[in-house]
C-alpha cells in the first residue's frame, strides 16, 4: 500500500513537472523574433527596428508612415495584451475575458458608446492621420502573425488573440478618457446629489475653496465667508426619551462604514524653467505622470527616426502601445510633458419631464453566453437617473472632436511657438501641456479638447439653458509663455486665473498642497539640473500633515499613559512618508478617521442614490478643520461629549485597524512603518488566478514612499508612470526612468529590465544605447 501511494505521488509530480517543462518551452518558443530581415507590402522603403539593453524601440524609417508601422510591429510584438486591455475596457468588452466581475466596468463604457464614436471619429480625421492608422495597424497584425503561440493570457482565458483595426487606436484614446476623466464624469453627478439632497449651506460648506491654492498668476479664489450649517436634519437619529416617553430628533450621527481615502490624483506632476536658470540656457522640463501600476507598464519607450520635408527628424520619449507617435518627449529642439488639466468638459442636463428618449441594448459577451444591457438616450447625451430625474451627459469625450492624431506634429516642432500651436490642435484629454525649448522659451496652455462654454457649471443644468447650442470645441483658452518669474507648475490643482475659472470651472481641482510645494521648491533656487529637477519629484516631506501631526500630539499627549509608545512614534515621524516613519502612518490614517467620522453618514446617504460621493473628498479639508477649530454640537454623535473625545477616539479606531490589518496577532506597531504599509507593489492583473507561479509575473515589492499630498506621489498600485528630465539640445544628460520593463512576455530579457533603476531611484539615460537586435522591414513587391 505504502509503495502504491509513493508511485502515484511520483507520477503526479513527473506528470506536473512534465507539464511545467512543456509550458515553459512553449514560452520560450514564442518569444517574438527581434532579429532578421522580412518583406512587407505595408513599407514603402527600408525600415529598421532595433533594441538595446532595455528594450528600447529605435525606428529608422524613410517617412513618418513607415515609422508608424514599425513602431506598431513593435507593440504588437511586446504588448499587445495590454492593448487589447486598452480597447476592450473601452468598447466595454472585458467581460468576454474575466467573466460577471467585469460587468459593471463594460456597463459603464457601453453607456458612452465609444465602439461607435470612434468610427466617426476615424471617418472625421484627416487623410494623414487615418494612414497613420493604417499603416500602424499592419505593423501589429504582421507582429501577431508571426506568433507561434499566442501571449499566455490569452491561454489562460481561453480567448482568441483578434487582429488590430486602425480604429481601435480611438478606442486605445477614449481608454484614457476613462482613466482621466472618467471621475470628472462622477463629480457633477456627485455635486448634483449634494445640491438637491441637502441644500446650498450643506453643499457650499463641502465644496468650498481651500488656502491650498498655487495658480501660475498667484490668483486666489475667496474662500467661504458662512457660518458652518447644522449637521443634516434628516441624518439625525430619533430615539424615545424616557422623561417624555415620545420620539425626539436626537443630534445623534449615523456612522456609516464609509471609505473615507481619496481617489487617487490621475494625472501627474510637471513643471519647467526658462532657461535663465538653467546653466546651459535652454529651458528644461520634469514630468511625471500619476496613473495605476500593473504589469506591463503603460509606457513604452521608443525612438522614431525619420524624414519629413527633406529634413530629420528624431523623436525620442514614452510611446502609449495601440497608438503611433511619441505621447511625452523630445525632438531635441523642444520637450513636452502632461498633467491632467481638470477643466470643466461636463455637464449634465436635467431632462424636462417630457422630454422624449430612446432605450439602446446593448449585449455584452460572457465566456458562456452575453448579458442585455439596457439604458435610453436623449438628443443630449445617454441619460441617467438620480431620485427620480433624469439627466443626460454632455462630455466632451462623446463628440467628434475629442480624439485625433495631431500630437505626431510635436516632431517637427522647432520651438515653443510652434509647438504651442500645435498643441492647440490637438485632442486628447484635456492635459496640463507644459513645453521647453533649447533656446531657453518656457510655456504652458491646456492642450486637448476643450467644450467652449461662456461660464462653467458645477452641478446639473436646465435643459432649457441647452436650446439652440451645439457641442463647439473652444479656441480662446488661456496660456502662459515665458513668465517673468521664470517659472512653470502645475499638478493637477488649478493653474488658471480665479477670472478664467468662472468659464473654465472646476472638473475635480487636486486640493493644490502638492502644487504649492513644487512651486515653493522652485524658488529655493536660481539654478537647476536635471538632478535637482529628480530631487523635487522624490520630495516626500510631510508638509500638508504638520497639522494633523501637532493636532494628534497634542490630543495625546493630554492622555500620556495611554499613548506614551504612539507619543514617541509621533514625536520621531521625520515630517516625511519615508519608509520608516510609523509616525506619518499614525498621521496619516488618524486623519482619514476624522474625515469618515465626520462626513461618513452624510456622504455614504449620496452613495445610496447611485453616486460616487469620494469624488467630493478632495475639497474637504477646508470643511474638516472648520469643524475641529469651532466644534459645532450639532456635529458631534450623540454618545460623545467633545471633539477632543471625538478626536481621540477617531485616533484609536484607526490605529486598531491598522494592527488587524498588519499585525493581528502581535499588535507589534513597528509593522506599521510607512514602507510596508504603502510597498510598492507593480502586479499583472492575472497573477492571481494563476497558482504556484503567477507572483512570478509581477515586479519585486519595493517599501513605499510618498503619498497624496507631496510631490512624491506613491500608493502600492498608483505612482509616477515614467520620471523624465529633460533639457532640449542637450539630451545626453536626459533622464526617462520606469516602473517596468518593455516587454510584456514573462521569459523576455525586457520583462523587468529598468524597474530597479525606478525602486532605487536612479537616473536612467532617455537615449538608447547601443542596439543589440535589428528587424528590417523591406518592400514586397506586388504579384
Amino acid at each position: 500500500m505504502i509503495n502504491w501511494i509513493k508511485w502515484l505521488v511520483f507520477g503526479v509530480l513527473t506528470l506536473l513537472s512534465v507539464a511545467a517543462i512543456a509550458l515553459y518551452i512553449s514560452l520560450r518558443l514564442s518569444l517574438p523574433a527581434l532579429d532578421g530581415n522580412s518583406a512587407t507590402y505595408h513599407v514603402d522603403a527600408p525600415t529598421e527596428l532595433s533594441r538595446d539593453d532595455l528594450g528600447h524601440a529605435i525606428v529608422k524609417a524613410n517617412d513618418i508612415f513607415d515609422a508608424a508601422y514599425a513602431l506598431g510591429f513593435a507593440h504588437g510584438q511586446d504588448r499587445f495584451f495590454q492593448m487589447d486591455l486598452q480597447r476592450r475596457t473601452a468598447s466595454g468588452n472585458l467581460s468576454q475575458w474575466v467573466g460577471d466581475i467585469a460587468l459593471d466596468i463594460d456597463k459603464k463604457a457601453r453607456f458612452h458608446q465609444f465602439e461607435q464614436r470612434a468610427k466617426a471619429v476615424f471617418d472625421n480625421l484627416p487623410a494623414r492621420q487615418q494612414e497613420l492608422l493604417v499603416r500602424y495597424a499592419h505593423g501589429v497584425n504582421d507582429a501577431l502573425s508571426e506568433y507561434t503561440l499566442p501571449p499566455f493570457e490569452y491561454l489562460a482565458a481561453a480567448v482568441d488573440v483578434v487582429q488590430w483595426r486602425p480604429t481601435d487606436s480611438i478606442l486605445v484614446i477614449y481608454s484614457m478618457y476613462m482613466d482621466l476623466q472618467g471621475s470628472q464624469v462622477e463629480l457633477d453627478l456627485a455635486r448634483e446629489a449634494l445640491l438637491s439632497t441637502f441644500g446650498q449651506d450643506v453643499y457650499g460648506f463641502i465644496t468650498q475653496p481651500s488656502n491650498y491654492q498655487a495658480a501660475l498668476d498667484a490668483s486666489e479664489i475667496p474662500l467661504l465667508d458662512a457660518p458652518i450649517p447644522a449637521y443634516p436634519a434628516s441624518l439625525r437619529t430619533t430615539a424615545p426619551q424616557p422623561d417624555v416617553g415620545s420620539p425626539k430628533e436626537d443630534t445623534a450621527i449615523a456612522r456609516a462604514h464609509y471609505n473615507a481615502a481619496e481617489l487617487p490624483d490621475i494625472g501627474s506632476n510637471n513643471w519647467a524653467v526658462t532657461g535663465a536658470h538653467t546653466s546651459t540656457g535652454a529651458g528644461l522640463l520634469a514630468n511625471d505622470m500619476h496613473l495605476s501600476l500593473r504589469v506591463p507598464i503603460i509606457w513604452y519607450r521608443a525612438q522614431l527616426n525619420y524624414q519629413d520635408a527633406g529634413r530629420n527628424v528624431q523623436v525620442t520619449g514614452v510611446s502609449l502601445p495601440g497608438l503611433p507617435g511619441i505621447v511625452v518627449g523630445t525632438n531635441g529642439h523642444i520637450a513636452w510633458g502632461f498633467t491632467n488639466a481638470n477643466l470643466d468638459n461636463v455637464d449634465w442636463i436635467a431632462l424636462d419631464d417630457d422630454t422624449a428618449t430612446t432605450t439602446v441594448t446593448e449585449r455584452i459577451p460572457l465566456p458562456d453566453g452575453e448579458h442585455e444591457f439596457t439604458f435610453n438616450v436623449s438628443q443630449f447625451g445617454p441619460v441617467r437617473e438620480l431620485n427620480g430625474k433624469r439627466y443626460a451627459l454632455n462630455w466632451v469625450a462623446h463628440h467628434p472632436f475629442a480624439a485625433n492624431l495631431g500630437i505626431v506634429d510635436f516632431g517637427t516642432a522647432n520651438t515653443v511657438d510652434a509647438a504651442v500651436k500645435t498643441g492647440k490642435r490637438i485632442a486628447i484629454p484635456t492635459q496640463n501641456l507644459v513645453i521647453v525649448d533649447k533656446d531657453g522659451s518656457a510655456a504652458w496652455l491646456p492642450g486637448g479638447a476643450v467644450m467652449a462654454r461662456e461660464r462653467a457649471t458645477f452641478t446639473a443644468i436646465k435643459e432649457s439653458d441647452t436650446a439652440n447650442t451645439s457641442a463647439q470645441r473652444a479656441t480662446n483658452l488661456p496660456e502662459v509663455i515665458n513668465p517673468s518669474m521664470g517659472r512653470i507648475w502645475t499638478a493637477n490643482a488649478r493653474v488658471i486665473s480665479a477670472e478664467d475659472t468662472k468659464v473654465w470651472g472646476n472638473g475635480g481641482y487636486a486640493l493644490g498642497a502638492r502644487g504649492q510645494q513644487i512651486r515653493d521648491r522652485l524658488f529655493e533656487k536660481d539654478t537647476f539640473n536635471e538632478t535637482d529637477f529628480y530631487a523635487i519629484q522624490l520630495d516626500n516631506h510631510a508638509q500638508f500633515l504638520i497639522p494633523w501631526q501637532h493636532l494628534l500630539y497634542g490630543l495625546l499627549n493630554m492622555q500620556s499613559i495611554e499613548f506614551k509608545p504612539d507619543l514617541a512614534y509621533l514625536n520621531a515621524w521625520k515630517e516625511c512618508a519615508c519608509e520608516d516613519s510609523v509616525g506619518y502612518t499614525l498621521v496619516k490614517y488618524f486623519r482619514q478617521e476624522v474625515v469618515q467620522t465626520l462626513f461618513g453618514g452624510l456622504l455614504s446617504t449620496l452613495d445610496k442614490q447611485g453616486v460616487n460621493s469620494r469624488t467630493l473628498l478632495r475639497g474637504i479639508e477646508p470643511a474638516t478643520w472648520q469643524l475641529i477649530h469651532s466644534q459645532p454640537s450639532s456635529w458631534l454623535p450623540a454618545d460623545t461629549e467633545s471633539f477632543d473625545e471625538l478626536l481621540v477616539d477617531a485616533y484609536r479606531r484607526a490605529k486598531h485597524k491598522l494592527l488587524d490589518k498588519y499585525s493581528p496577532v502581535e499588535a507589534d506597531m513597528e509593522t506599521l512603518a510607512w514602507g510596508k504599509v504603502n510597498a510598492l507593489s507593480v502586479e499583472h492583473p492575472f497573477a492571481s488566478q494563476i497558482p504556484l507561479v503567477g507572483s512570478m509575473l509581477n515586479m519585486q515589492q519595493v517599501e513605499g514612499f510618498g503619498d497624496t499630498y507631496m510631490p512624491a506621489v506613491q500608493a502600492p498600485k498608483f505612482g509616477a508612470s515614467e520620471r523624465f528630465f529633460v533639457s532640449p539640445g542637450h539630451l545626453e544628460d536626459a533622464i526617462l526612468t520606469l516602473p517596468g520593463g518593455q516587454s510584456g512576455h514573462p521569459l523576455s530579457d525586457f520583462f523587468t529590465a529598468g524597474f530597479n533603476d525606478y525602486a532605487v531611484h536612479a537616473a536612467t539615460p532617455l537615449l538608447p544605447s547601443k542596439p543589440i537586435h535589428s528587424r528590417v522591414f523591406y518592400k514586397k513587391e506586388a504579384e
